[in-house]
This record gives structure tokens, C-alpha cells and sequence, in this order.
């Protein structure tokens, strides 16, 4: 005789949508488990105030936020000094599965690779097909040279899909001090990127990041309405130069950071793309926003580095799932020192390893439905246009760093950030929590110093000012 069915399986969904009475006992068995206090308990909050909720109703209703490709670009960092060395990584890494390139340049050597003319740039870039592989730059307020120098290296590839990241804004912020007026070089980029529009009709110019107050210690919502804030300011400065309000904004790439907290990193790049939408449809143009997210600097450490392996994949999988159009991670090591080829290929293997064998980069919108991730999408987008508006009501981006609207507001989450790890309230595995012992140390290439004759970058008139946005490390605040 054939048995009984089994009884079936009564289940309590997490959500708020479900049946009243189930949603009762569910709430009872939490008061229980918590001793009596309300779930409201449970409520956490970013640094800059924003409440994250221990329970959301779903959302399918919410509109899919979309990357302008499938999938995303590995993009790679070659900062080698010497330019050979230089090229030497670029071809190794485009033939390892590297989509592009991003070639950070210091004519010193100390931080990047020195090169100081377009004959370097030539020698960096030796045998790359211009035309199949992205070349983007970071390159400081030597940025309008190095744009003429890739742009020269470039010349047999018209149709190169450059990225020459002239970042004024953000090199003024850093250093809290500009070679001239810093309103000079927003003039001078507007100016050179102009003329180099005309000749790369598929190159981005400006790159208006935020990534200098996140490095400082800043929350999201001042990031957000940083890269804001520089957009609009480098779309202003392109129209007087001669272009077209909607060209203007097509040409301008986000720049943001992602780090350990991925689902607040996926939130933060969602909440982007509508701060974006707003921003260009206010100004009548109808562009969609392209997003660079770089791994955050702060938050990898020096007493255990093996640890920021898994920081930097936790980091690159918000990357790909809150719809960034690039991703750029460090290495393990950088907080060491410059990188040997173990540490760059497994920054590189991270991201393959998420896109072709996990598959990532083939669902449109992972986040969309989620009511945690809308909800904190949301609550992003609206914070990150109050920081743009309070910027804009101080003048304008320049006016705010010179009175120090913005190194202030980054001041209050870093002194918030190392009061929570004084409280206990925040941890940082391999440093205050986990602590390893007899720890390999990890190996970093040794320094190539490599000084090149570079231009100056100074400006007629007298140099900027403002409080710096310096850059800090978690560890050193826990």
C-alpha cells in the first residue's frame, strides 16, 4: 500500500508582502529572538546618516538600470616607470584577457610611468591596436599634454575609442593646490578637448569623478554629488568652448569607487545613473551615463594584504552587478608597493574569472526587484542630489573646494568612520578582527624610479587653492 503523503512544509517568507497572519508570528519569533526590543533594533546607518533597514518589501514595479554595453570593460592599470617596462605590462595584460588599458603617468616615476612627450607615449604604446583596445588616462594636470601625446600615438586610429580623462577638478582637490588658476586649466582642458573631438568622434574627454572624497574618507552621497558636480561643471566648460550642450554630456565619463561594502557600491553606481538622468535632462540633453568604477585604495591594508584579495572581489562583483561600463581594480599589494606580475594577474583573473565563468555581465539588472537595493538606491540618489545642489548653492565645484564645503562634510564621516571602529561598531578583518599569525609577506616589485623631461603644467596667474582632499586608509583609522 502505497504511504501517506508527507505533510507539507509550511513556510514563513522574508518579506513584508506576505499573508497578515504569517507576517505576525514571523514579527513575534523576531521579538523573541531579540529579547523584546523592536525590529527597528536592527536598523543600521551609513556614515552619512542614511538608514539601512533589516527588512524591505520587494519591489518589482522599479524601472531596470542599464549599462550602455553587455557586460562589462576589464580595464587594467599599467603604471610601471620606465616605459618599456610600461609596454611590456600593456601587451602582457590585452593578451591575458584585459579589455583596456588605463595608463597612469608620472614624469617623476615615483607613481606611475614617466613619460614626458609624445615620443614616450609612442614607446608605452608600441604594437597596441589602438582601434581593439580602449586606452584611457590618468595623468594629473599633466593631462592636457598627455591628451595631445595619446592623441598623436592615436593619429593612424581616428576612430579610437580613447578615453583622455582630463580631471582637472579632481587633481585641485587631491593636492588642494593648482600650477595657475585652477579656473585657467578648466579653460585650457574645454579647449583641448574641443579640438580633439573633432578629430576622435568616439573618444570620451572629461572624466567628472568623486572617487577623491570617497579616498578621503567621504560617504556615498558625497561622492555622488562630487561626480555631479564635476560633470556639470566640465559639460559648462565644453559648451563655451564649442560644443553642443548634448555632445557635451556624450563625451563625459563618471568616475566612482567600490569597495568591501558591495551592496552599498551597487546602490551607489544605480543611484548614479539616475542622479545622471536628472542632471542631462535638466540641461536637454538625452545622453546615457557611462560609469568607470575603481576599486578603492582606502580600504586595502598593509598588516595582512592577502586579506584585500577577497576585498577586491567583493568590489569588483558590486562592479559588475550595480552595472558599471568599466571596472578597474588595484592589486593586493598596492598598499605595499608597486605590484610584481602574480599580484596583476590576479587583480585581472578576479574580474575574468566573474565575467566568463560566473557570468555576471549577462543579466541586465541584477539588483532590480530587490527592495533593499532599490530602497538604498533611492535613498542614495535623493542624498546624492542634495550634496550636488548644497555644492551648486556654494558656487560651483570650485568655489566649494576653496571654502572647504567639501573636505569638511569628508572630515565629518572620516571622524564618524573611526568612532565606530573605537565602538567596536566596524571591524577590518586582518587588522582589528582575524588578526593572522606568521603571515607570508607579500612580494611587491622594486621601484624603478625613472625621471622624465616633462613640460610644465603651470598656468599664467596665481596658483589655486583649497583644503586638500587627502587621501587615508581604513587601517590607519581603526
Amino acid at each position: 500500500m502505497a504511504s501517506a503523503p508527507p505533510e507539507p512544509v509550511r513556510t514563513v517568507p522574508l518579506a513584508a508582502g506576505f499573508a497578515e497572519p504569517d507576517r505576525a508570528a514571523w514579527l513575534a519569533l523576531v521579538e523573541k529572538t531579540l529579547k523584546g526590543a523592536p525590529l527597528e533594533s536592527l536598523t543600521r546607518r551609513t556614515v552619512e546618516g542614511l538608514p539601512i533597514e533589516p527588512l524591505y518589501e520587494s519591489d518589482s514595479g522599479a524601472a531596470q538600470i542599464v549599462r550602455s554595453q553587455a557586460g562589462w570593460d576589464v580595464r587594467t592599470t599599467v603604471r610601471a616607470a620606465h616605459p618599456v617596462a610600461a609596454n611590456a605590462e600593456a601587451l602582457a595584460d590585452l593578451a591575458q584577457g584585459a579589455g583596456s588599458l588605463l595608463l597612469w603617468l608620472d614624469p617623476r616615476g615615483q607613481d606611475g610611468i614617466a613619460v614626458g612627450s609624445a615620443d614616450g607615449m609612442a614607446r608605452v604604446l608600441d604594437e597596441v591596436l589602438l582601434d581593439a583596445a580602449p586606452i584611457a588616462l590618468d595623468a594629473g594636470f599633466l593631462g592636457l599634454k598627455a591628451a595631445d601625446w595619446l592623441g598623436a600615438a592615436a593619429k593612424g586610429a581616428p576612430t579610437a575609442p580613447l578615453s583622455f580623462h582630463l580631471d582637472p577638478l579632481t587633481a585641485f582637490a587631491e593636492a588642494g593646490a593648482s600650477p595657475g588658476p585652477i579656473e585657467a586649466h578648466l579653460i585650457a582642458a574645454a579647449t583641448v578637448a574641443a579640438r580633439l573631438a573633432e578629430t576622435y568622434p568616439k573618444a570620451s574627454l572629461f572624466l567628472a569623478s568623486g572617487r577623491a572624497a570617497h579616498e578621503a574618507g567621504g560617504g556615498e552621497a558625497l561622492e555622488l554629488g562630487l561626480a555631479a558636480a564635476c560633470a556639470l561643471a566640465y559639460a559648462k566648460a565644453l559648451l563655451r568652448a564649442g560644443l553642443p550642450m548634448a555632445d557635451a554630456f556624450n563625451r563625459i565619463i563618471i568616475g566612482l569607487a567600490i569597495d568591501t561594502d558591495a551592496f552599498l557600491s551597487i546602490a551607489k553606481l544605480r543611484a548614479a545613473r539616475r542622479i545622471w538622468a536628472r542632471l542631462a535632462t535638466a540641461c536637454g540633453a538625452d545622453t546615457e551615463a557611462r560609469i568607470e568604477a575603481r576599486s578603492s585604495g582606502r580600504m586595502l591594508t598593509r598588516a595582512d594584504p592577502w586579506t584585500n584579495m577577497v576585498r577586491l572581489t567583493a568590489a569588483a562583483f558590486a562592479g559588475a552587478v550595480g552595472g558599471a561600463d568599466v571596472v578597474v581594480l588595484g592589486a593586493f599589494s598596492d598598499a605595499l608597493g608597486p605590484p610584481t606580475a602574480f599580484a596583476r594577474r590576479q587583480s585581472r583573473n578576479i574580474q575574468l574569472v566573474l565575467k566568463e565563468e560566473a557570468n555576471l555581465g549577462r543579466v541586465i539588472d541584477p539588483a532590480a526587484g530587490s527592495g533593499y537595493l532599490e530602497s538604498l538606491t533611492g535613498e542614495l540618489a535623493r542624498a546624492g542630489w542634495a550634496s550636488f545642489q548644497a555644492i551648486e548653492a556654494a558656487g560651483g565645484m570650485v568655489m566649494a573646494l576653496e571654502r572647504g564645503l567639501i573636505a569638511g562634510l569628508a572630515a565629518e564621516s572620516r571622524a564618524e568612520t573611526a568612532a565606530r571602529f573605537s565602538r567596536r561598531e566596524s571591524k577590518l578583518v586582518g587588522v582589528t578582527d582575524f588578526v593572522g599569525d606568521d603571515l607570508r609577506p607579500a612580494e611587491v616589485a622594486e621601484p624603478a624610479a625613472r625621471a622624465a623631461a616633462a613640460p610644465s603644467p603651470r598656468l599664467p596667474g596665481p596658483d589655486g587653492h583649497c583644503p586638500p582632499l587627502a587621501p587615508i586608509r581604513l587601517e590607519d583609522l581603526a
